[in-house]
C-alpha cells in the first residue's frame, strides 16, 4: 500500500467517525464528515449536524479560516454543487484555496452526481475519489435508498422467544426481551424518522412508541405511524397523550369513515389516505407518500401481518431480531411474521451480512434482507 493511500485512509476514517456523530439526526440528508489537512496536520474539521444546517466541509473551512489555502480536504461524500437549504459547497471550496479534495463516494443525488467533482477540477483543484467507499456507502445506506428510489429505508425489529413467539396465546408479551434489549430499542427509535405499527398492535398493547431512558424522554422523538385501513383507532390511546410526544401519522384507506378522518386531523394527526389492496393499506404506496414528506428511515415494530406484507413486497432492507432465552409454547401464540407464508423453503427470505451480539441475556441477530434473483 502506497504512502498516499495509507495517509488518505487514515484521514478518511477520521472523517467517517465525525459523520457518525450525527447518526439519525440528518435525515433526509446524508451523514457527512470533513477534515482539512495541511502538512500532515488537521487544521479544521466538522460534520453535518442536521438538515438545513451547514454542510461538513463548510464547518471545516470556517474553523480553518485563511489557513485552508493550500490544504487538502477529506470528505466522506462528494461536495454538493446545487442550491438546496444551503448554497453549493463547491464555490466556497474553490474560493478557499484548497488544493486537493479527496472524497469517499460520489453523491447518489442526480442533482450532484459527478457534477461537484467536475466543477472542482475545472477550477484547478485535484480530485480523488473511492477512498473507503464501501464504508461510506454503509454509513449512508439510508440516504442512498431514499434519494435513489424515493422510498424510505426500512428496518424491521422483532423481539421473540427461543421458540419464535412474540407473546403468549392470551396476547401477553411483557416482557419477552430483557431490559438491556429494551434500552437498545429506545436508542434505535431515536435514530429513525418514524416507528410504524399495525392497528392490532395498538389495540392489543396500547404502546407509547416513544424513546425513553430511565423514565426520561429523549430530546429527539420519532414520528408514530399507525396502519389502520378502516380507522379503528381510538382517540384516547396512549400515542396521543402528553407522555408520548412526536407527530402521529395514521395510514388508512378510502374505506375509513370521513367523520373519523376529519376528527383525527382536527386532533393534529396526519391522516394519509393510501391506495388500498384487498381493503388493506398498500404499504409500497404508503412508503412513497412518507418519502414525499421527508421521511427517510422507517422502523417497523409489528405486528406479524404488517411485517409479513413488507417482506412479501420486498420493502424491508434490514432486520434486527432479539431472541430471548425463554420458551413460551402454544400453537396459537403469535409469531413475528405471519401472513400466508411461503409454500416451499426455497421461497423463504434470507438474510446476508449477518452480525451477532449478546445484549443482556438476549441474542441480537442483525442482517440485510437478501434480494431474490430471478431464475
Amino acid at each position: 500500500m502506497g504512502k498516499n493511500k495509507v495517509e488518505h485512509e487514515k484521514f478518511m476514517r477520521r472523517a467517517l467517525k465525525l459523520a457518525l456523530k450525527a447518526k439519525g439526526q440528518t435525515n433526509p440528508n446524508p451523514l457527512v464528515g470533513a477534515l482539512l489537512v495541511k502538512n500532515g496536520r488537521i487544521i479544521g474539521q466538522g460534520y453535518h449536524r442536521a438538515a438545513g444546517m451547514a454542510h461538513a466541509e463548510i464547518v471545516a473551512l470556517d474553523k480553518a479560516g485563511p489557513a485552508a489555502r493550500g490544504s487538502k480536504l477529506y470528505i466522506t461524500l462528494e461536495p454538493c454543487c446545487h442550491f438546496g437549504q444551503t448554497p453549493p459547497c463547491v464555490n466556497r471550496i474553490a474560493e478557499s484555496g484548497v488544493k486537493e479534495v479527496i472524497f469517499a463516494m460520489y453523491d447518489p443525488n442526480p442533482l450532484n452526481n459527478g457534477k461537484g467533482a467536475r466543477f472542482l477540477r475545472r477550477h484547478g483543484i485535484k480530485v480523488s475519489s473511492g477512498i473507503l467507499e464501501k464504508e461510506a456507502r454503509e454509513l449512508n445506506q439510508v440516504f442512498i435508498k431514499y434519494i435513489a428510489k424515493k422510498i424510505p429505508f426500512v428496518t424491521v425489529k422483532v423481539a421473540q422467544s427461543l421458540d419464535g413467539k412474540i407473546a403468549t396465546q392470551t396476547g401477553y408479551s411483557r416482557w419477552i426481551s430483557c431490559a438491556s434489549s429494551r434500552r437498545f430499542v429506545h436508542k434505535l427509535r431515536s435514530s429513525v424518522d418514524a416507528v410504524l405499527v399495525g392497528i392490532n398492535t395498538i389495540l392489543t398493547d396500547d404502546p407509547l412508541l416513544s424513546c425513553r431512558l430511565n423514565g426520561h424522554l429523549y430530546k429527539r422523538q420519532p414520528k408514530k405511524i399507525i396502519v389502520d385501513s378502516r380507522l379503528r383507532l381510538r382517540p384516547k390511546m396512549k400515542i396521543f397523550s402528553a407522555v408520548s410526544p412526536g407527530q402521529v401519522i395514521i395510514a388508512t384507506t378510502r374505506f375509513a369513515p370521513c367523520a373519523k378522518v376529519l376528527s383525527f386531523r382536527n386532533k393534529g394527526a396526519w391522516v394519509i389516505i393510501a391506495r388500498d389492496e384487498g381493503r388493506k393499506v398498500n404499504l409500497r404506496d404508503l412508503l412513497k407518500k412518507l418519502a414525499g414528506r421527508g421521511i427517510a428511515h422507517v422502523l417497523i415494530e409489528g405486528g406479524g401481518e404488517i411485517i409479513a406484507s413488507a417482506l412479501e413486497k420486498r420493502l424491508v432492507d434490514r432486520m434486527l431480531v432479539f431472541i430471548s432465552p425463554k420458551i413460551v409454547g402454544g400453537r396459537d401464540a403469535p409469531t413475528a411474521v405471519e401472513g400466508k407464508g411461503v409454500q416451499v423453503i426455497e421461497q423463504a427470505k434470507e438474510l446476508k451480512d449477518m452480525k451477532f451480539r449478546k445484549v443482556g441475556s438476549d441474542l441480537l441477530i442483525e442482517g440485510r434482507v437478501k434480494a431474490k434473483l430471478s431464475r
